[in-house]
C-alpha cells in the first residue's frame, strides 16, 4: 500500500531495477546474519570525549538503516534501534567496486559496515568505512523527511513507516513495555502470580459490555471472546491461590475513539483477606511508582496540563461529588420519578430501562467527570450498577467500589469483592433479566461462577485498570491509538489487482 504524496510506483520500479543490478554483481541483498560489534548508542557513549578532528584505530561493526546520504554517498546516516551513526564513505578507505556500489543503496536499506572511529572537525562520531555489505534492499521509498508521513490515518495503518520517520513512536512503545514490566515486578515482588485464563469463554461476564461472538465447529456452539478476566482469576481465589493477577488483551464489541479501541489490554488483579480501602493504598503506590519510573517524576505534563501523583489522591463519594459540582443532594431523592425528572431537567441523557442507582451515575458522568484531573478516587457506587461488588458496610444502597479518575478518564475500577453466592445470584439473575429485555452489555447468568462460590471464597478485593489509558496519560498520547502498536482499523477496500501489482 503506498500512501505517500509521489510517484512511489516509479521510485519502487527504479529499486528494482538496482536489486536486479546487485544480484547480477554477485550481491545477495538479503543474507542470513550480519555480526555487529556495538549499536550505535553505545558509540556515541564509549567514544563522546573524543577531541574533534581526531582518529582511533578502533575497528568496529555497526548495522541500520539508512536514512539520509550527503555528498554523494561519502556520509551516510544509519539508524538502529538505539539511536544515529554517521558513515564515512571514501575513496582511499574503499575498493573502487564497493564505492561504485554504493549508487545503488536507497534511503530504507539496511546495510551493515566495518570501520575506525574518528571524530570529524564539526563534532560528530563516525566509522570511517573499510567495507559494507547490504542487509535487507528495501523496495517501498519512504517518505522525502522526517516530518513528511503526517497523514493520521495513514500513520496507524502503516504503523512500520510511522515508526521509521517518527523515533518518539517507537518511544511510546518502548514505554508501555516498561510500563507492563514495572507492573509485573511490583505485583511479584508482593508475592501475586500471574496466571493466564481463557479468552474463548462460554459465558462472557465480568463487565457491562458486549462481547465478540464466534463460533466453534468441533463442539458446534457459541463462544465469546471475553470482555474481562474477573470471573476466571475469582475461581483461582477460590481454589485456594491468595494472590492472582492477569495483564492480557480483553475484546468489547463496541466504538472506536480517542479512548477506545475494541481490542485493549487490561490488568486485572484479586487479593484475599483486603478490601477496598486497603486496595486504594496499593493502586495509589503502584501509579505514584510507575509515573516516577518512566518519567523520573511523580509530577507529568499531559496535553499541558501539570498532573500530581506524588500528593495523597482525594477519596469522594459519588454522591458528594454530585453535590459539590451542582449541588444536588441525591440520597434526598426517595421516589424513582423524581430522581428521573430531576436528571432529565439536568439535560441528562437516559434509557428507559435506568434504575435509580443508573440514573445517579447518568448524572455524574455528565456533570462531574470531567473536572477531575487531579489523581482522585471516587468511591461508593450505586447497588445497581454493580453486581459484582460487596454492599457497603453502612449503606445497602451502595457498595464498596471506586474508580480512579485522571484529567477527566476513568484509569481503573475496583472494590471489596461480592463472596455471598447467595447475594450474588440474584444480583446475576436481575442482569439476566436485563440481557433478556435487550440490554446486551448486562451480564449472563453464569450457573458455573455461582457453584464455584458455593465451595467458599474468602473476603477479597479486585481491580482493573487499563493499561492503554495509563501508558497514554505517562506518555503524553492524545489517543488510545498512539500507544497501541496496531490500533482497529476499517480496512481499505482497493481493487484486487491493483493490490497484487503493488506486492509483485
Amino acid at each position: 500500500m503506498v500512501t505517500m504524496e509521489f510517484d512511489g510506483t516509479r521510485l519502487r520500479a527504479e529499486r528494482l531495477r538496482k536489486l536486479r543490478e546487485l544480484r547480477e554483481q554477485g550481491v545477495n541483498p538479503y543474507p542470513y546474519k550480519y555480526t555487529r560489534s556495538h549499536r550505535n548508542q553505545e558509540l556515541q557513549e564509549k567514544y563522546k570525549d573524543l577531541a574533534n578532528d581526531t582518529e582511533t584505530e578502533d575497528v568496529v561493526s555497526v548495522c541500520g538503516r539508512v536514512m539520509n546520504e550527503r555528498n554523494t554517498w561519502m556520509f551516510v546516516d544509519l539508524f538502529d534501534e538505539s539511536g544515529k551513526i554517521q558513515l564515512f564513505c571514501h575513496k582511499a578507505n574503499l575498493p573502487e567496486d564497493a564505492l561504485k556500489r554504493l549508487r545503488l543503496l536507497d534511503k530504507g536499506d539496511f546495510i551493515g559496515a566495518t570501520g575506525t572511529i574518528r571524530r570529524t572537525k564539526q563534532g560528530e562520531i563516525s566509522v570511517k568505512v573499510t567495507k559494507y555489505e547490504v542487509l535487507a534492499k528495501s523496495l517501498q521509498p519512504l517518505p522525502d523527511s522526517w516530518d513528511g508521513f503526517k497523514d493520521v490515518e495513514a500513520r496507524y495503518r502503516q504503523r512500520y513507516v510511522d515508526m521509521i520517520m517518527h523515533p518518539s513512536v517507537r518511544e511510546n512503545f518502548r514505554k508501555r513495555a516498561l510500563a507492563i514490566r514495572y507492573i509485573r515486578n511490583f505485583l511479584d515482588e508482593r508475592g501475586c502470580l500471574e496466571i493466564e485464563t481463557p479468552v474463548l469463554q462460554v459465558e462472557a461476564g465480568g463487565a457491562d459490555a458486549r462481547p465478540f461472538v464466534t463460533h466453534h465447529n468441533a463442539l458446534d456452539m457459541e463462544l465469546y471472546l471475553r470482555i474481562a478476566t474477573e470471573l476466571h482469576l475469582k475461581r483461582l481465589i477460590i481454589g485456594g491461590f491468595e494472590r492472582v493477577y492477569e495483564i492480557g488483551r480483553i475484546f468489547r464489541n463496541e466504538g472506536l475513539s480517542t479512548r477506545h479501541n475494541p481490542e485493549f489490554t487490561m490488568m486485572e488483579l484479586y487479593w484475599a483477606y483486603g478490601d477496598y480501602n486497603e486496595l486504594m493504598d496499593l493502586t495509589e503506590e503502584l501509579v505514584r511508582g510507575l509515573a516516577v519510573h518512566l518519567t523520573g517524576s511523580t509530577k507529568i505534563k499531559y496535553q499541558n496540563t501539570t498532573i500530581d501523583f506524588g500528593q495523597k489522591w482525594r477519596r469522594l463519594s459519588m454522591v458528594q461529588a454530585i453535590k459539590d459540582a451542582t449541588g444536588l443532594d441525591v440520597k434526598a431523592i426517595k421516589e424513582y420519578e423524581e430522581m428521573r425528572d430531576t436528571a432529565l431537567k439536568m439535560g441528562i441523557e437516559l434509557k428507559h430501562e435506568d434504575s435509580r442507582g443508573a440514573i445517579i451515575n447518568a448524572i455524574f458522568e455528565s456533570k462531574c467527570e470531567a473536572a477531575l484531573i487531579q489523581p482522585t478516587f471516587i468511591i461508593d457506587y450505586p447497588v445497581e450498577i454493580s453486581p459484582l461488588t460487596k454492599s457497603h458496610r453502612r449503606n445497602r444502597d451502595e457498595v464498596e467500589r471506586f474508580e480512579i479518575f485522571v484529567f477527566g478518564r476513568e484509569l481503573a475500577n475496583g472494590y471489596s469483592e461480592l463472596t455471598d453466592p447467595e447475594e450474588q445470584r440474584t444480583r446475576l439473575e436481575i442482569q439476566a433479566l436485563k440481557k433478556a429485555a435487550g440490554n446486551e452489555d448486562a451480564m449472563p447468568l453464569d450457573l458455573d461462577f455461582i457453584m464455584a462460590m458455593e465451595y467458599g471464597m474468602p473476603p477479597t478485593m479486585g481491580i482493573g485498570i487499563g493499561i492503554d489509558r495509563l501508558v497514554m496519560l505517562l506518555t503524553d498520547s492524545a489517543s488510545i491509538r498512539d500507544v497501541i502498536a496496531f490500533p482497529t482499523m476499517k480496512p481499505l477496500h482497493k481493487d484486487r489487482d491493483d493490490e497484487e501489482h503493488t506486492h509483485k
